[in-house]
């Protein structure tokens, strides 16, 4: 970690919370479960508010880009109907002027009576070439009648898609909210003894997690520098410490995890996927040895969390609902992978 990146951690390191307990309707009493059977319990129960989150997450993303192209067809829609309404009036011109001459002695009659047949010739190329006219704005009359027909079906599939996805949404939302209301009802249902105790058992959990994973050497023993991009990243996620948790939540006041990693990165000029799932799934992949501030760890085996690489064994994250974006160890979670936003072009020296 550089100097500048390691006093703003030092400086900020504070700044994070604590698990806080969400108000709810009461549940059912736990009974006689151990102190760890419930921290399994909740772990579990979190996790499924997180899977459900990043689904939501994923369908917000496909309705927004379903969106702008409905909206980019249904523009479309409107200029080539507006050239259609043109091309219908330059046609009807025509046809005017075509039943208006076919009244008329014929071209080769008046070329025959003409007392300057010179000047016959030239009206008669005149009258070609209007002729020549009326066959190009038929010819732009139907394509246009054919492109307006073509895209006025790929519009109202655009929009039975876009209706889709408001409903999946919708659904998605709902989910969240449910499992939401697991995670405050059981803790509702925990009393002062049995909420410390879980938060103890936790915190020595991570702690062990922390020093197995530190003295295997899966983190290298190279404290590797940020890229310049990444030091921009890692400041701007920096700057959020203290700011809660909120499910599908971009900031700049709440963020969820994928929405801290994504905005940290945006702020940095290299836009990312949404998702924790589209990150790890698109971005390049790089090993724990080889970390540098920046880079995003990737956790649990679906790929449902996701924190920004501080250095040193640390992370910035959104944890989850009843937290804030605090500094936490690299081991607070299962992790599956790393992967690196600007990689392997942004590498530093």
């Amino acid at each position: 970690m550089s100097g500048r990146l390691l006093r703003l951690v030092c400086a900020a390191a504070t700044a994070g919370a604590v698990l806080a307990p969400v108000p709810a309707a009461a549940v059912p009493e736990p009974g006689e479960r151990s102190v760890s059977r419930l921290l399994t319990d909740l772990q579990r129960l979190y996790r499924e508010a997180e899977r459900a989150t990043e689904t939501y997450n994923a369908t917000e993303e496909k309705l927004k880009v379903q969106r702008g192209e409905s909206g980019r067809l249904d523009r479309e829609l409107a200029r080539v109907r507006l050239s259609l309404h043109h091309s219908r009036g330059a046609a009807g011109r025509l046809a005017r002027q075509q039943y208006q001459s076919s009244t008329e002695i014929s071209g080769y009659v008046r070329l025959l009576l003409a007392r300057d047949p010179q000047r016959a010739l030239e009206q008669g190329h005149v009258i070609g070439q209007l002729a020549r006219e009326r066959a190009e704005t038929v010819g732009r009359l139907t394509g246009s009648e054919r492109r307006a027909g073509e895209l006025a079906r790929k519009a109202r599939a655009a929009l039975d898609k876009e209706l889709t996805l408001a409903e999946r949404q919708r659904e998605d939302r709902d989910e969240v909210k449910a499992r939401l209301a697991d995670v405050e009802g059981m803790l509702a249902s925990l009393s002062t003894e049995q909420l410390a105790g879980i938060a103890e058992l936790e915190k020595r959990d991570i702690s062990r997690a922390q020093q197995d994973l530190v003295t295997s050497g899966a983190l290298g023993s190279a404290q590797r520098e940020a890229s310049e991009a990444g030091e921009r990243a890692v400041e701007y996620a920096l700057r959020q410490l203290g700011k809660p948790y909120e499910w599908g939540a971009e900031g700049p006041e709440t963020y969820d995890c994928s929405g801290l990693t994504s905005m940290a990165w945006n702020h940095a000029g290299t836009p990312l996927p949404r998702t924790s799932q589209e990150q790890w799934a698109r971005l390049p992949r790089v090993p724990l040895t080889e970390l540098r501030p920046g880079d995003l760890v990737v956790y649990h085996d679906d790929a449902t969390h996701v924190a920004l690489y501080l250095g040193e064994g640390e992370v910035v994250e959104a944890p989850r609902t009843g937290e804030r974006v605090t500094i936490s160890p690299i081991a607070s979670h299962p992790i599956l992978g790393a992967v690196r936003p600007d990689g392997p072009q942004g590498e530093a020296p």
